[in-house]
């Protein structure tokens, strides 16, 4: 069953996540699909963006589907890690801009990936962002330490995977964890706005100057490969 949806507005394409039954968590199907998606935009050619929101107000990503994860043998572990991986470089090399709507709730994996937006935006007056790992003894591989590099505040960024701690909106953005923090009912327009401002730019070149401010990932490009 697919859990996400991508349609297009003008310039910008909107992924939204439809599971929030199960909080838009991850399993190997879930990556698939964004495989898929990717796959798609960067196919496209013209100046566009993305904006990668939820349908569900207290959801956008709560991580991996650790009761999935569970049901597989432990040697799948390393490979379902792999997997997610290739995700989080995917999108964090994605040749177009994009922008994270955090309408709610944003843990472990969900965290990690919305850190590989170009920009986030995130509701201010309900939902957490918030690394657990450390209290639930899930402990990062070494490239997703490479992930968190892109956050711009490494002291928050220190304070928040040694304590575990979550954080509402308004607290993000003092931290430098999201650009900016909106009520609900103007979050997605903002997101929008945004999104509608970075699609004017050349795409080439966007996505020139994003490889370079993020050179320490390209080196994670599989060979034969391009982003």
């Amino acid at each position: 069953m697919a859990t996400m949806e991508l349609e297009k507005k003008d310039a910008v394409y909107v992924l939204t996540l439809t599971n929030g039954a199960n909080a838009n968590t991850m399993n190997a199907d879930v990556i698939g699909e964004y495989f898929k998606i990717f796959d798609e935009l960067e196919a496209t050619t013209e100046n566009s963006a993305l904006v990668v929101t939820s349908n569900d107000p207290k959801f956008w990503c709560n991580g991996i589907d650790l009761q999935w994860l569970l049901t597989k043998p432990p040697d799948y572990y390393t490979e379902f890690a792999a997997l997610a991986e290739r995700l989080l470089l995917r999108c964090a090399l994605l040749n177009m801009p994009t922008v994270g709507c955090l309408t709610g709730h944003t843990y472990g994996g969900g965290a990690v990936l919305a850190v590989t937006f170009d920009f986030r935006l995130m509701r201010e007056d309900r939902g957490f962002f918030c690394f657990p790992e450390v209290d639930i003894n899930i402990p990062f591989t070494p490239f997703m330490y490479e992930i968190l590099k892109l956050l711009p505040d490494h002291y928050s960024l220190n304070e928040l995977l040694l304590t575990g701690r979550r954080v509402g909106g308004g607290e993000a953005q003092a931290m430098k964890i999201v650009s900016a923090a909106y009520p609900q009912e103007i979050l997605f327009e903002k997101a929008m706005e945004l999104a509608t401002t970075l699609a004017k730019k050349d795409r080439k070149t966007y996505a020139s100057i994003k490889h370079g401010l993020r050179k320490h990932l390209l080196k994670f490009i599989p060979s034969g490969h391009t982003s």
